[in-house]
């Protein structure tokens, strides 16, 4: 029979076509020698965590390849591997694109080896990484959001850093009318970034409901969060530069944009993009709604262990190791600038160092505290490549004031389902 989690994914399977056979990845067991598995993933660091643990564990190596970013061919090459079966044991996978892996089927169950030390994860972060409480992978980094401003001049304006959403709108008009030509901040239209303002605001997009999933993308509580970036947006009172883009990079340099409420690693974003202001910018929590002590999230990725690996107590097992071995942590926080998901993670002295960009701040420290605070009532689903391009595409509209951000919802919402009923999903109302 069934479970739940099964005849959630069960459609995706099928409609895909896969047929999946043994992983070829991993050797050794039954020759009595090392088990060998093989890792595949993109981050900087990941290779010197492994050579970490090879050096000490002799009886389970672990064989790293480099791949290209998921986003960017990487979780193509994932696909592809799986089909074939010839997918690795282990693969890096974000959590936004977890689902996707897991309605296709390509991840295999490690709760089992996993289940003794659950509690080293805050709960929230296992959500990304499972269903049903059931565990495929195990969470490495996570990515709660903060305001990043300028303080040098919010101080000489006199304005003060803003705590709540309301807070934030005056504030956006009190800058407008200290400097006419800057706003506080770009309109927030990557679908990723945008994901972490719903986050916060209790504003889901996927749920399950029996067998079937729910899509919320244009619901109430959705409208409400649009609805406020709408209103700053009519006022004039953010700027609407593409994301990602030389030009916002540009106006955070010139002051003509104050500041950025992004997810923890803007905080590299703005330092390597923004470098004339450097020792101007400060860290603060994220704004709050209506005295909810909650904050979103915008990234992160997991150590999945793919579907057919020969040796999942292994792999679960190096696996766990990396996210939390001190070594291991201090590398991949020194290496790639990741905020730990691990309880024990989260306490490494590395995250207390001050960042002379931010003025001396110790940033990751208010990151650590964040992070036990972001809103835990959040799932992303099976079809987020779809739900992200036509959100994307209508969030663009919006910054060229050819729609609305409740046009985005909508057509994000209607595309979204439709997705899924063509891949065999059951979408209920």
């Amino acid at each position: 029979m069934l479970n739940r989690n099964a005849r959630l994914t069960a459609a995706a399977v099928v409609a895909t076509g896969l047929a999946l056979t043994g992983c070829s990845s991993t050797t050794g067991a039954s020759t009595g020698g090392p088990v060998t598995i093989t890792f595949w993933g993109w981050a900087s660091g990941y290779d010197k965590s492994v050579a970490l643990w090879n050096e000490s564990h002799p009886g389970i190596q672990v064989k790293y390849e480099a791949i290209a970013n998921g986003g960017a061919g990487g979780y193509d090459k994932m696909f592809t591997a799986a089909k074939a079966g010839t997918a690795p044991c282990l693969a890096q996978i974000g959590y936004e694109t977890f689902a996707s892996f897991l309605a296709a089927g390509l991840l295999q169950d490690v709760s089992e080896h996993t289940k003794a030390r659950r509690a080293e994860f805050p709960d929230w972060v296992w959500g990304n990484v499972g269903i049903d409480g059931k565990i495929f992978g195990v969470p490495v980094d996570t990515a709660p959001m903060g305001l990043f401003y300028r303080s040098d001049l919010f101080k000489n304006a006199k304005i003060e850093v803003p705590k709540t959403w309301e807070e934030f709108g005056k504030a956006a008009a009190a800058v407008k009318a200290a400097d006419p030509k800057s706003r506080i901040m770009n309109l927030p239209t990557d679908p990723y970034l945008y994901a972490g303002f719903a986050w916060q605001g209790d504003a889901p997009w996927f749920g399950v409901n029996g067998d079937a999933w729910t899509v919320s993308v244009n619901s109430a509580a959705n409208g409400k969060v649009a609805g406020y970036w709408q209103g700053l947006f009519d006022q004039d009172l953010v700027t609407s530069y593409p994301a990602f883009d030389a030009a916002l990079y540009t106006a955070w340099n010139s002051g003509k944009v104050w500041a950025e409420v992004g997810p923890v690693w803007s905080a590299s974003l703005i330092r390597d993009n923004a470098a004339s202001s450097a020792g101007k910018w400060a860290v603060a929590p994220m704004p709050r709604w209506d005295g909810a002590d909650t904050v979103g999230n915008s990234g992160g990725s997991a150590t999945a262990v793919m579907k057919g690996c020969a040796h999942p107590k292994e792999a679960a097992e190096f696996a766990l190791w990396m996210s939390t071995d001190d070594k291991s942590v201090s590398n991949l926080i020194e290496s790639a600038a990741i905020l730990p998901a691990s309880k024990s993670g989260l306490a490494s002295k590395a995250l207390d160092a001050p960042e002379s960009y931010y003025g001396g701040q110790a940033i990751y420290q208010l990151f650590r505290a964040e992070s036990a605070k972001v809103n835990p009532n959040w799932r992303w689903g099976p079809v987020m490549s779809t739900t992200a391009s036509a959100l994307g595409d209508g969030l663009g509209k919006v910054a060229a004031k050819s729609a609305t951000f409740q046009e985005a919802l909508n057509a994000a919402q209607t595309g979204t389902v439709s997705a899924l009923q063509a891949q065999g999903f059951s979408v209920s109302k």
